[in-house]
């Protein structure tokens, strides 16, 4: 059994099955990948994957159980050399944050400069999903750190830090009947045609809940996953838009009225989310800091203890 065909075998099963995806992802050609996971095979006398012809099709029960120790094997190598960089390269490496529009829109700007500032030598790289994307790409190790409001929490190989909370608002333009009713309930909310976010994205599924349990339906006429998205319907006139209360600046959207309404949803909290089994970074620290401020190196480390394991 070769490291190499561990290694194979995790990343045909990262690109689902593709064997030709998995060759260009290791730089190897797809005949060598092939060969490799049929030596593995034959090694130890079970088959991992299903088959049609040369094509695979599925997973065996054992190489499930073989696909997730792989996995493990990979993610102890990379914590390895993360161990070796800490020590010989205290300031060099990469730092991949997941998070999704609105975060990285309208949240990460001023922390990402502030630590771009502090670690001229680390390469940063943002990929934008929804949460559940967002927690799945920290879960599988794509990514060292996960910023999102919802399921995120929900992962258990995830420890999670709590940033912020945050709230809603409407936005609507200058004049707008809403502007004239008095107080804003649910009911004269659901009234309006109403752009917001996509129910998988940004809080989306709480409002969708807090409506639901006031017995309240609105009238939802388009969904987005940016907050200027939204804007830009709303501004045209198609509907009233509930956003994030972070996503309105009274100077750049001085062409909409902006009505708070967080006495009508419940506060939502964005966590950070790091896998409980990886090796920080110091740098990654640093960022984790620089997000929510309570959460320092020792902080950290606590967290992970009483989650059950501990950064080196």
């Amino acid at each position: 059994m070769k490291l190499q065909q561990l290694r194979y075998l995790n990343e045909v099963a990262r690109q689902d099955l593709n064997i030709t995806s998995a060759a260009d992802a290791l730089y190897t050609s797809q005949p060598g990948v092939s060969k490799q996971i049929q030596l593995f095979e034959e090694e130890i006398g079970l088959q991992v994957f299903l088959r049609n012809g040369k094509r695979l099709t599925g997973i065996t029960e054992p190489g499930e159980q073989i696909l997730s120790l792989a996995a493990k094997v990979m993610h102890q190598i990379d914590n390895i050399k993360r161990v070796g960089d800490e020590f010989s390269n205290i300031e060099t490496g990469t730092l991949t944050i997941a998070t999704t529009h609105t975060q990285a829109r309208y949240k990460l700007p001023a922390v990402v400069k502030a630590f771009m500032t502090a670690y001229p030598h680390v390469k940063l790289n943002i990929h934008q999903g929804n949460p559940s994307q967002v927690a799945e790409q920290v879960a599988k190790g794509d990514a060292d750190v996960g910023i999102a409001t919802e399921y995120i929490s929900d992962f258990e190989n995830l420890l999670c830090l709590p940033c912020y909370e945050w709230n809603r608002c409407v936005v609507v333009p200058h004049g707008h009947p809403l502007l004239l009713d008095g107080a804003l309930t649910l009911e004269k909310l659901a009234a309006y045609p109403l752009i917001t976010y996509d129910f998988g994205y940004t809080g989306g599924s709480l409002v969708s809940k807090t409506f639901s349990e006031a017995g309240v339906s609105p009238n939802v006429v388009l969904t987005a996953i940016d907050a200027d998205v939204i804007k830009t319907y709303v501004t045209l006139g198609l509907g009233v838009g509930l956003l994030a209360n972070m996503a309105y600046d009274p100077e750049r959207d001085s062409n909409l009225a902006m009505v708070d309404v967080s006495h009508l949803f419940p506060n939502s909290t964005t966590y950070l989310g790091v896998r409980k089994d990886a090796f920080l970074r110091g740098y990654m620290y640093g960022f984790i800091e620089l997000m929510a401020p309570k959460f320092n190196r020792k902080a950290v480390n606590e967290a992970l203890k009483i989650s059950g394991t501990s950064s080196l």
